[in-house]
């Protein structure tokens, strides 16, 4: 983890990002007084659930992976997190500790947003806090659609929805299959490793998708959309 310096702040980490469009140019100081710019590498933690949350992250650039973790060290893997999204949103309207653990799966900048200078803003400036709330939603709804998944769906069905999903998102100059082990997608999938492997070789002998060495390709979408449905 490297923390930058003053100069670095200002030059590489403007606040740039369309949900910030609505600040004006009091708040966008204030935020700028309240952040630090830090960069992750690749495999460290950026949150660890349970853990004291007195910012929000908000990245810059870079992958990050969120997952909740149990007693027995088990992980679940939730979703992506990349450019413009934010870590730890969801302490400065609920409980003062990170819910979730997060990780850096590529390098990873990232700019610290102290939570109270956050709420401040939050509530001074509607259009903002309009805009933050529905990116809090977002990730809500995402939460929503895992839970359904590991609740009314076969180990199939959730390898196909997990491939639908990590195929769906924009990773720009990232390929995210370099970046994952079989171990992340079964734990996205919520199935052992064993089984993640077992059903992705089956995918690949009916024609549905493509292996090579990490990467995953999806050969025949409709049928995978298919194997997602019957679940």
């Amino acid at each position: 983890m490297n923390i930058s310096s003053q100069d670095d702040l200002m030059s590489e980490c403007e606040i740039q990002a369309p949900c910030f469009q609505a600040l004006s140019a009091d708040e966008v100081a204030l935020i700028k007084q309240g952040k630090t710019q830090v960069q992750f590498r690749k495999g460290e933690n950026l949150t660890k659930q349970g853990t004291f949350a007195t910012y929000v992250m908000f990245i810059v650039r870079g992958l990050v992976k969120q997952y909740i973790e149990d007693d027995t060290g088990r992980n679940l893997n939730l979703q992506i997190l990349q450019s413009g999204d934010f870590v730890g949103l969801s302490a400065v309207f609920d409980k003062p500790v990170f819910q979730y653990s997060s990780v850096a799966i590529t390098d990873t900048l990232v700019f610290m947003v102290d939570k109270e200078v956050m709420k401040t803003v939050l509530k001074n400036n509607g259009n903002f806090a309009f805009n933050i709330i529905q990116r809090h939603n977002e990730q809500s709804d995402m939460l929503y659609s895992v839970l359904r998944t590991l609740t009314y769906k076969q180990m199939n069905g959730r390898l196909a929805d997990t491939l639908l999903y990590l195929s769906s998102l924009p990773y720009s100059d990232y390929e995210i299959y370099g970046n994952l082990s079989r171990k992340d997608i079964a734990d996205f999938a919520g199935i052992s490793t064993e089984s993640a492997v077992k059903l992705l070789k089956i995918f690949e002998k009916d024609g549905i998708v493509s292996l090579q060495d990490k990467t995953i390709s999806i050969v025949n979408r409709e049928l995978l959309l298919e194997i997602s449905k019957r679940g």
